[in-house]
This record gives structure tokens, C-alpha cells and sequence, in this order.
């Protein structure tokens, strides 16, 4: 059994996984599983109520989980795969919690390869948020994840700068982070 396959089992058991991305280290459970999201919330410390973004592996499965209009289409072939969390109004599918109440759901399409076979292979979303504790500094290498976890997918130091959160449908950044400026330039033309 290979290590995509082991982090897989442990999603499949409500557990938690800690997965490199292009960004900073995520933690992952079942974005399915009332019972997995519960433990993520108390493992990350994380008060109810905030949201929670989720990984998605492709388009399609974005779709799956949220309304995307024609003219948003452009933007996420241009930057997802990669560094973006874009927010987009939830499908009912989506667990309430991860919304936070508000009917929105931040979505990744994460550009590192071990993260896109671990939800590829998972075959449904699964949760997209640091592997720390909240509040605390964003884990760039395995020894920061400070995160209660059952599983941790080594991809050694990761560039440690935030994916950049766009509210697509408002067209606004609502936090900086990776491919700012790019995203910032291309939002004005929209």
C-alpha cells in the first residue's frame, strides 16, 4: 500500500490527514463527513462557525459542490490548478458548518502533485485548511504541524506563502497571498 493509498483509508475512517500543497501544509478530512469535519474543528481548535474551504480534483467535481456562472469559467482555467482559494455560492450538498452559515464555500484546485492524487484517488472533496492550530503560523515543514492528525504525507519544505482568497462573484481579494498581483490585474478585467 502506497502512502496516497494510506492517506485515503484514513479519510475514508473520518480521520485526519496532513497533506502538502504548493502553498503551505493542509489538513484534510472528509468534506462529506459531519463526523470528520467535527474532529477537524476540535483538532484545529477552530470555532464553529468559521468557515472552511475545501480540494476539489478537477472542474467537474467543483461543479459538484458549486454554482459557477459562465463568466467565471475564465478565471479558474487561468488560475486553478495552483496557489488560488476561490469563493463560490455552496451547492446543498455542501455541509453547513464548512460554510459558515453564509451559503459560500471557498474551493482549491491544489497544483502539488501529492495533494491532487490524494483527492483524486479520495474521489470527493475533502477539506483545504493549514494543518495548525488557529491562529497560529502556517506549517511549512512536517514539524510545524502542530495539528492532531492520524496521517501526515511528507513533502518536505513547502514556500510557506498563503493561497490568495478571491470572492469570485464580488470579483474582490479577500486575503493577499500567493499570485496576488496577477489575480488582482486580471479581476479588473473581468
Amino acid at each position: 500500500m502506497d502512502i496516497i493509498e494510506k492517506a485515503v483509508s484514513v479519510l475514508m475512517h473520518d480521520g485526519l490527514v496532513v497533506y502538502p500543497t504548493e502553498t503551505v501544509y493542509g489538513l484534510g478530512a472528509d468534506a462529506f463527513s459531519d463526523e470528520a469535519i467535527y474532529h477537524l474543528y476540535e483538532a484545529k481548535h477552530r470555532p464553529l462557525g468559521m468557515p472552511v474551504s475545501i480540494a476539489v480534483a478537477d472542474f467537474d467535481m467543483l461543479a459538484t459542490v458549486a454554482h459557477v456562472e459562465p463568466w467565471m469559467e475564465t478565471f479558474i482555467q487561468t488560475f486553478l490548478p495552483g496557489p488560488v482559494t476561490i469563493v463560490l455560492e455552496s451547492r446543498n450538498c455542501v455541509p453547513e458548518i464548512l460554510t459558515g452559515g453564509t451559503g459560500m464555500i471557498g474551493i482549491r484546485l491544489p497544483a502539488h502533485p501529492l495533494a491532487q492524487q490524494l483527492v483524486e484517488r479520495f474521489d470527493s472533496p475533502i477539506t483545504a485548511t493549514s494543518a495548525n492550530l488557529h491562529g497560529a503560523k502556517d506549517p511549512q515543514v512536517p514539524g510545524e504541524c502542530t495539528v492532531h492528525h492520524e496521517f501526515l504525507i511528507d513533502g518536505g519544505k513547502l514556500p510557506g506563502t498563503p493561497s490568495t482568497v478571491v470572492d469570485l462573484p464580488a470579483r474582490t481579494i479577500l486575503r493577499a497571498g500567493a499570485e496576488v498581483d496577477a489575480i488582482a490585474r486580471f479581476l479588473v478585467n473581468l
